[in-house]
C-alpha cells in the first residue's frame, strides 16, 4: 500500500548531485515550485531530484536525456518512467508532484515501468503503451488525456483534432498511441482539411469522446 499523500506543509529536498542539496519547507505547491524553479535554473546538471521523504516519494528530471522519472516507496516499490518530447515539459511535471505527489502525474504522458523501454522507436512505444488499456472506458480515458494535451474541437463541432498544429515529426508516440487506441474504440478518422498541418489526427467526435474531453476542455 502506498503512504496516503497529505497537503503541506511540507519538507521537500532538492537535489542535482553537486553536493548542494536544499532543504525547503513550504505551505502550498505554488512556494514549492518557485523555490525548486530557482534551483533547477541556478544549475547545468543531468539529473535534478525531489525528495518528500515524509510520503516516500521522489521525481526525477533528466532535461539531457528528455527523461522524467517517479518513485514511491510502496508495498511494493513503484517506479516509472517518461519521454518528453520537449525539455520544457520538466519544470511542469515538478507542479503536479508538488500538487499531489506520485499520483499528480499519472496522466502527464506515456509512462512505462522501466527506463529501457524509453529507448524504443516512437512507433513501438505508442503500440505498446496502448496495449495496456483493455476496456473501452480505460481507452476513452486516455484518448481524452492525448487530446487534452495538445487538442480542440473544430468550429463545426463534429470533430476532435488532436496535435493541432503539431508537424509529423513531434509527439511521435503519442500519435502512435492514438492511432492504435483509434482503433481499438471504433473512433472514425477522417481527412485533415487543406492547409491542416501534417501531425494533426482528426476523428468525427461521438458520445464517448465528446463526454470524456469535456472534462478535459
Amino acid at each position: 500500500m502506498a503512504r496516503p499523500y497529505t497537503p503541506g506543509p511540507k519538507r521537500f529536498v532538492f537535489s542535482a548531485g553537486d553536493g548542494d542539496d536544499r532543504q525547503v519547507l513550504v505551505d502550498d505547491p505554488q512556494e514549492a515550485y518557485v523555490a525548486f524553479s530557482a534551483f533547477f535554473q541556478e544549475r547545468d546538471s543531468d539529473a535534478y531530484t525531489i525528495d518528500d521523504e515524509s510520503a516516500g516519494q521522489r521525481l526525477v528530471l533528466m532535461p539531457g536525456r528528455s527523461v522524467i522519472a517517479r518513485f514511491e516507496d510502496a508495498d511494493p516499490p513503484r517506479s516509472q518512467y517518461l519521454k518528453v518530447d520537449r525539455g520544457n515539459r520538466c519544470l511542469p511535471s515538478a507542479m503536479l508532484f508538488f500538487e499531489n505527489g506520485y499520483a499528480g502525474l499519472d496522466h502527464f504522458g506515456q509512462w512505462f515501468p522501466d527506463l529501457a523501454d524509453l529507448d524504443a522507436p516512437p512507433e513501438t512505444r505508442g503500440a505498446a503503451r496502448a496495449a495496456m488499456f483493455t476496456t473501452e472506458a480505460a481507452a476513452i480515458d486516455e484518448v481524452a488525456r492525448i487530446w487534452g494535451d495538445s487538442g480542440i474541437v473544430d468550429p463545426s463541432d463534429r470533430y476532435h483534432v488532436f496535435f493541432e498544429s503539431y508537424g509529423l515529426d513531434e509527439d511521435q508516440a503519442e500519435r502512435a498511441e492514438l492511432l492504435e487506441l483509434i482503433e481499438f474504440l471504433g473512433l472514425e478518422r477522417v481527412a485533415p482539411p487543406a492547409g491542416a498541418a501534417d501531425g494533426e489526427v482528426w476523428v468525427r467526435t461521438d458520445a464517448r469522446l465528446h463526454a470524456a474531453c469535456a472534462q478535459w476542455a
